[in-house]
């Protein structure tokens, strides 16, 4: 065990400082699915003291392509991502300590799901959580690294309030993109090259190397074998919402929404009344003769044409359905008390 950290010590910004510094850190990734692997292997295996792994869905079949911490069981086993995660990083490195949190980030539970922490790294996949984490960084003043990737594209940015443009601020230099994992596919190398440039920001700032962070934003295709750096430092705006002179936080502010379409999934988020009793939900579902697929974290079914996941916390995942109108309808139809077919 004493020298499980010997090649990293051995690089001369790190040392052994640098290597006792991370050890009393804590760091949350927010998504567990391809960049969260990524960058969670990376941190455990580098001796980060805590890692927390926050993430509101279940793996699946297609993950498997690039989300490295899971196996064909855990999809079988239905297991929630941030579970799985967990037990695949303890054999990794049982000295750090890993906390899995099966939940959806909402502007009611950010602020609670990431105090206490040094850092924040975004491995989600849509705009909205990621302004969550904007306003709770400008607000807290955690920083936190942003990354995004479809397709062979990659991007990613280190934000630190009070010292560089926020996201809110950089929104109108970013680029406007409709594609989506689901629609345009993504490969493993543009995932690894992200979490690698997420990772080594980290390693930088968890051991007290602030002068070599990145101050560029910095995006790339590997495909098309394109690179580009973008100086955004004299971006920062003094009337923004989020990290401004006077913030307001918009988006922690936000109204929560209850009907939800996932990014170019086909499939209706619904949150919840908080949490759910899924033994009882089983049996209300049993006596209208519908069957389940259980474990301790979510309860799956069909009806009709849709396949529905129940969180304990209280989610809903309609599948095969983006239509929020129907996807209300639908909801209507099945769902009265805890979760009873009329």
């Amino acid at each position: 065990m004493t020298d499980r950290y010997s090649r990293q010590v051995r690089f001369r910004p790190i040392g052994q400082k640098g290597q006792d510094q991370m050890a009393d850190r804590h760091v949350v990734i927010i998504g567990a699915g391809a960049l969260g692997t990524a960058n969670a292997e990376q941190l455990v295996r580098g001796g980060v003291g805590h890692v927390t792994l926050i993430d509101r869905d279940h793996v699946e079949w297609s993950n498997l392509q690039r989300q490295q911490l899971y196996t064909e069981q855990d999809v079988q086993d239905h297991l929630p991502k941030a579970v799985a995660a967990k037990r695949r990083l303890g054999k990794v490195n049982s000295v750090v300590s890993v906390t899995a949190i099966v939940e959806d980030v909402t502007p009611e539970n950010i602020e609670r799901l990431v105090r206490g922490s040094d850092l924040m790294i975004d491995a989600t996949d849509n705009f909205s959580v990621r302004m969550l984490i904007n306003d709770v960084a400008a607000k807290s003043g955690i920083p936190w690294i942003f990354g995004a990737c479809v397709g062979s594209y990659g991007m990613t940015y280190t934000i630190r309030p009070g010292q560089t443009p926020c996201l809110h601020c950089l929104l109108e230099h970013l680029p406007k993109q409709q594609e989506t994992c689901e629609t345009s596919g993504v490969i493993s190398p543009v995932v690894q090259l992200v979490a690698a440039h997420q990772v080594t920001e980290a390693l930088k700032y968890l051991t007290g190397a602030d002068n070599a962070l990145r101050q560029t934003l910095l995006s790339f295709d590997v495909w098309d074998n394109h690179q580009s750096q973008i100086n955004v430092g004299s971006l920062r705006q003094s009337a923004c919402p989020s990290c401004g002179d006077d913030p307001v936080y918009p988006y922690l502010n936000a109204p929560i929404v209850q009907f939800v379409t996932l990014c170019g999934r086909d499939t209706v988020q619904i949150r919840g009344e908080g949490p759910r009793d899924l033994v009882r939900l089983e049996q209300e579902l049993t006596t209208h003769g519908i069957s389940c697929l259980q474990n301790p974290y979510l309860l799956m079914f069909k009806a009709d044409d849709y396949r529905i996941t129940a969180f304990a916390d209280g989610r809903i995942l309609l599948h095969g359905e983006a239509n929020l109108q129907q996807a209300k309808q639908v909801y209507e139809n099945y769902f009265t008390g805890i979760f009873t077919k009329k």
